[in-house]
């Protein structure tokens, strides 16, 4: 495979990203999408006839399953360590905001990843750089690209530097201060049954209860699938619950 770095507008790619690629393989898979990748439907029929993988036939899906990882551990230790009196509830509403799709897609863009991305001429006339489900889960097999390539340290000074000023921002945590009502709206705007809430357990002393909540829309998607959420009150572990269904229900969609 040619080096990416001599492709033309990678070597700005990867001084934004502040990481020059040792395998720049792994940044050339972090690009494609699977609509341009002309080899996959072969490859799964290979796969097939041998259970064996074509390593050719590689889109950004493998790589977009550790970055969402790689990215989880290291927003999670950010925000712990620059919250230190913070309980877990709040810690994972922050986190939930962070991490959304629409976050993760508006700091692909500020980026300018979308022109980076390998798409079908199909996906790209219909806008496919800046859908906001690409965008994200092109940022995340990126970092995970860079997670490969350099170790824990690159995907951390990375994501630093790019998320660090969020986490306290309320452009990007807004959102998750209620993220029941955002659950609530994300339903309803597709006409689904509102989210049911339903107490799990409730363990600890009297003066110091620990609750555990789960919740899933009444019917449609997350129906049987629910999420749950921990706090130190029966609201808290509501908005953690709901802030975990949501960012799956956005994910799927």
């Amino acid at each position: 495979m040619p080096d990416a770095s001599s492709k033309p507008g990678l070597d700005a790619l990867q001084a934004v990203l502040g990481h020059r690629f040792a395998e720049p393989r792994l940044l050339e898979e972090a690009l494609v999408h699977p609509s341009a990748n002309p080899r996959r439907s072969r490859a799964k029929s290979a796969r097939r006839s041998i259970g064996k993988p074509d390593p050719a036939a590689r889109d950004y899906n493998r790589l977009e399953f550790i970055g969402d990882r790689v990215l989880g551990l290291i927003v999670a230790t950010m925000l712990a360590k620059a919250f230190p009196e913070a309980a877990a509830g709040e810690l994972a509403l922050r986190y939930n905001a962070l991490v959304r799709q629409e976050s993760l897609a508006r700091f692909a863009q500020e980026l300018g990843l979308g022109e980076h991305i390998n798409l079908s001429r199909s996906e790209r006339d219909s806008g496919g750089a800046g859908k906001p489900a690409i965008l994200a889960d092109a940022l995340e097999a990126v970092i995970a690209a860079l997670y490969l390539d350099g170790g824990l340290a690159a995907a951390e000074r990375f994501v630093a530097a790019h998320m660090e000023t969020r986490l306290d921002d309320s452009t990007f945590t807004g959102a998750a201060k209620d993220a029941k009502t955002a659950l609530q709206e994300w339903a309803a705007a597709r006409a689904l049954a509102a989210p049911i809430y339903r107490v799990v357990s409730i363990e600890g002393p009297p003066h110091e209860p620990h609750f555990t909540v789960a919740v899933a829309l009444g019917d449609g998607p997350g129906d049987g699938a629910p999420e749950q959420g921990r706090g130190g009150s029966k609201r808290a572990a509501e908005q953690e619950a709901a802030g975990h269904l949501l960012r799956r229900l956005e994910q799927d969609t």
